[in-house]
């Protein structure tokens, strides 16, 4: 069995995710597609100090583009949402994989408000009917009888029914207007479905997302399957074995890990040039706090010594990094993070803090693809203007000079 270095391991989970080599054209719509494609699913997250979580996923990985390409995309029926990771954009592919989901949502969570909707089985029956008889609705068309919410833990009654019906398949979300969701019954959003006719066996879908992880990772463990999709939090070595058998994967040791790792069949060809380290990442970027490679601490961990752990949602006073930060991915390792902020009036693109991990050179080249990074992320949202906070004097003197 192969023995592979920890950097050769990264490189092809690198590979497996579209960061090997920055695009070498400018981008099209179908690149929008093929890159979730290739990911197998783009979470979606709200937050837009900059650019929302799923659109910065993408210029990662194929630079500049136009956002409204993944709105046109979800709308033309080749993408669906779902609960996947979490809340996804999915290839329509795939919709059977996630059909089961709908069909027995007992194992969903606090994703499937099953207290709610015994309680109002009624009233969500009835906006149902509303939505089958007068077409899409979005949350917004229903006012809340006592004023404005706190947030999402105080959706108004009927955004909760429409949270249920979403999470049955009973509605779909058929487009998004201003990154709101639009709600329509599932039978006119995807005509052609019969559940009868194209419903996948059930005992074809855990092998399935099994494979589609391995392949997305490049890399995999057994203990990193179950998060990629939300699966059964267990260990997947028998099925990554069986994967393996079916020549879909190839078993491989990595340097300091105990369990054997498994490398997709797709990224085989590359193995020896990783290995011998002739075929190394040559990407430098910023990534979402919710992009595949970071958003298993884990898995990020073991396979960049990169501790990343979003801080949104933690009180100012306790933040150690930022609010948002971003991770800075530079030539196959995460050498730090940026809280960045986009005042878009402004055409301003503030770098409120730029962190780098211990132990990093601080070199000419580095510093220069930093700023080349920095300066097309922030040219893409519309805000050319690089503003520096807290930052090491030489990389704060480097990210504002110009070429």
């Amino acid at each position: 069995m192969l023995t592979l270095s920890v950097a050769a391991a990264r490189t092809l989970h690198l590979a497996a995710q579209g960061l090997l080599a920055p695009p070498r054209r400018k981008a099209v719509k179908q690149d929008v597609l093929a890159a979730i494609e290739r990911m197998g699913q783009l979470q979606i997250d709200t937050i837009h100090v900059v650019a929302r979580s799923p659109y910065l996923v993408l210029f990662s990985r194929i630079g500049p583009y136009a956002p409204q390409w993944l709105d046109e995309l979800l709308a033309e029926g080749r993408l669906f949402e779902y609960w996947s990771h979490e809340a996804c954009f999915i290839p329509i592919e795939d919709y059977g994989l996630m059909r089961h989901r709908m069909l027995d949502p007992s194992k969903m969570g606090w994703k499937y408000a099953a207290e709610w909707h015994r309680r109002h089985q009624e009233d969500i029956d009835r906006l149902l009917a509303h939505v089958r008889e007068n077409g899409p609705v979005r949350a917004a068309d229903f006012e809340r009888a006592e004023g404005r919410g706190n947030g999402w833990w105080d959706w108004k009654p009927e955004k909760r029914h429409l949270e249920v019906l979403f999470t049955l398949g009973h509605l779909m979300v058929a487009e998004r207007r201003n990154f709101h969701r639009v709600y329509d019954v599932a039978q006119r959003v995807l005509p052609d479905w019969d559940d009868k006719r194209d419903l996948p066996k059930a005992a074809s879908v855990l092998p399935t997302l099994v494979a589609r992880t391995c392949r997305a990772l490049g890399v995999a463990r057994a203990d990193w399957i179950a998060d990629y999709y939300r699966i059964e939090r267990r260990k997947y070595t028998a099925e990554l074995h069986a994967l393996a058998d079916a020549g879909e994967a190839v078993p491989v040791r990595v340097d300091g890990w105990k369990d054997d790792a498994f490398v997709s069949a797709e990224l085989v060809p590359l193995i020896d040039d990783a290995a011998q380290g002739r075929l190394r990442s040559t990407v430098t970027t910023v990534l979402s706090p919710f992009d595949p490679v970071v958003w298993d601490r884990k898995r990020a961990s073991t396979l960049f010594d990169f501790d990343y752990a979003i801080e949104c949602y933690t009180p100012a006073a306790k933040r150690k990094y930022g609010y948002f930060c971003l991770p800075i991915l530079h030539r196959g390792r995460l050498i730090g993070r940026v809280d960045a902020k986009a005042h878009r009036a402004q055409g301003i693109f503030e770098l409120k803090a730029v962190h780098l991990e211990p132990g990093v050179r601080v070199s000419a080249s580095l510093l220069t693809d930093m700023r080349r990074a920095l300066a097309r992320c922030a040219q893409w949202h519309g805000t050319p203007e690089l503003a520096v906070g807290s930052a090491p004097r030489e990389v704060a003197q480097a990210l504002l000079a110009t070429e």
